[in-house]
């Protein structure tokens, strides 16, 4: 169903074919330029029409679409927001860098394995920037987004594998990240510059990840099932132990 929706909203040859990775590839640049320039506003207005494709076909056809694209259009917003905050052009222009691997080398690829990769990198990069554009933020936008950075996710994930109930899947992973920002957003702490809750949601989803990917290529053997659940269980430990709680509370 993704690779159906992706090759509907690709051109696949020609010079249309030919025009869209042009604009693809120098899309990070018109972003760097815009935001040097302090036209914040403006790059994520070109960001966002640079989605126009998606509604290029008819209405019933646009929630499928933009279901498929979430997961670029959330680390191409992750990006532009790691670009507003840089403190200089080098570390600017190395996120150009790597937002060019995305949309080059990484977005292209509808493997499963990749798919795989596309889900686990975009709700990671779309939790770490939620906390840097929005870091005094209220509680309620920091659930909502983690709802919907791990409902999007999740379902770009699911969609690659033959998954009889994708959408509920989805729906309790989402719930799940959404719950557990909104009991550590009252004791908001962070590593280096990275919030708690971002590398919680990132470890665990990571193993389920891990796990279900295996499982569905039949590879799940009892000591590699053991060795993702302990890993996963020893990063949560580690934050949960290891982290100062005292007089956190907001």
């Amino acid at each position: 169903m993704v690779r159906f929706v992706l090759e509907k909203i690709r051109p696949g040859k020609g010079f249309a074919h030919f025009f869209h990775l042009s604009f693809v590839a120098v899309m990070p640049l018109i972003l760097f330029v815009l935001v040097r320039l302090e036209f914040d506003a403006v790059a994520l207005a070109v960001l966002l029409l640079s989605k126009w494709r998606m509604f290029a076909v008819r209405p019933r056809h646009w929630l499928a679409h933009v279901r498929t694209n979430a997961v670029d259009i959330i680390v191409g917003l992750s990006f532009l927001a790691f670009m507003v905050d840089a403190s200089s052009m080098n570390t600017q222009l190395l996120l150009v860098l790597l937002y060019e691997l995305w949309l080059l080398v990484i977005k292209p690829r509808s493997s499963v394995a990749m798919v795989s990769v596309q889900a686990l990198i975009a709700q990671f990069l779309g939790l770490v920037a939620l906390f840097y554009r929005f870091g005094d933020g209220e509680l309620a936008l920091y659930v909502v987004a983690f709802w919907a950075v791990a409902y999007f996710s999740a379902r770009h994930f699911f969609g690659s594998f033959d998954e009889a109930h994708p959408q509920l899947l989805s729906s309790i992973w989402a719930f799940f990240s959404a719950s557990l920002m909104w009991i550590l957003g009252h004791w908001l702490l962070f590593v280096g510059s990275v919030a708690q809750p971002a590398i919680l949601v990132t470890a665990i989803g990571y193993g389920f990840v891990a796990l279900y990917y295996l499982d569905q290529n039949d590879r799940l053997s009892t000591l590699v099932r053991r060795q993702i659940v302990l890993t996963v269980f020893a990063i949560v430990f580690v934050m949960i132990a290891f982290s100062d709680w005292g007089d956190k509370a907001v």
